[in-house]
């Protein structure tokens, strides 16, 4: 089965399996508090999606307005603790709770739901918090032919029992000069992949949101952690997966 894979920026991206088009952590914005999207504006047909997947409750992954955005007909899955919230913020009833070890088909495509090592709270100050996920994804037909969405992640000792899979769609960066605990660098990324044994390796979670200001200020920043992790993780793979370093817009078929 050809798995299609198109990245938005930072952590939205489409992956089309069996026919259906499952899009992960929608940001369907050009501005979000002090960052502002350094890519091309994400067109109309993101928002069309059979199954939306949301693996923690930070703003720039549970990004209310962007839900809004999304086909009213998908099902939308969140980390246990996240119901409340989205239902009243978004107005859906076709939202579902699940946790790590989850397993179940929806939407014609097959979930496993995994682990991740990640502040899971809507910050800051919100009472609402629940578990980082990621999400293995297939087609119900061929549950082999398998998609890891990391969503935010540090490295940590399961990741090797989440694999193997075909493809993994892994962080790489951030959205500022510094990435702090839980996230994962380019070469961590590339280590992350290993664990999980994947033949195949999209970078995201970069070049896309980035203070406003900070370019001119900080350039040598910029670059590092705005333009280089995608090509630095292709790198750090050194053979382990084959790489896909895309640009904000483009796609892959695998």
């Amino acid at each position: 089965m050809t798995v299609g894979v198109t990245w938005w920026g930072h952590a939205c991206v489409t992956v089309a399996l069996g026919g259906r088009r499952v899009l992960t952590d929608p940001l369907l914005t050009d501005r979000l508090a002090h960052l502002r999207r350094y890519a091309a504006p994400v067109p109309a047909e993101a928002a069309d999606a059979d199954l939306v997947v949301v693996s923690h409750l930070h703003a720039d992954h549970l990004h209310l307005p962007s839900l809004q955005r999304v086909r009213p007909d998908a099902t939308v899955l969140v980390p246990a603790g996240a119901l409340r919230l989205v239902r009243k913020a978004v107005g859906r009833d076709r939202v579902r709770e699940v946790a790590p070890g989850d397993e179940f088909t929806v939407a014609g495509v097959f979930v496993r739901v995994v682990a991740a090592h990640h502040d899971g709270r809507r910050l800051p100050g919100s009472r609402h918090r629940g578990p980082a996920v990621g999400y293995v994804l297939s087609g119900a037909s061929d549950p082999a032919d398998s998609v890891w969405f990391a969503g935010d992640t540090g490295l940590f000792d399961g990741l090797c029992d989440i694999g193997p899979v075909r493809t993994a769609i892994v962080p790489v960066g951030g959205w500022g000069p510094t990435l702090g605990p839980e996230h994962l660098d380019p070469v961590q990324a590339a280590e992350a992949v290993r664990r999980v044994g994947a033949e195949h390796a999209v970078p995201i979670h970069f070049g896309t949101f980035w203070p406003v200001g900070l370019r001119t200020v900080a350039p040598a920043v910029h670059r590092h952690r705005f333009v280089e992790p995608g090509e630095a993780f292709a790198q750090a793979l050194d053979g382990a997966a084959q790489a896909h370093v895309l640009a904000p817009g483009g796609s892959v078929a695998l």
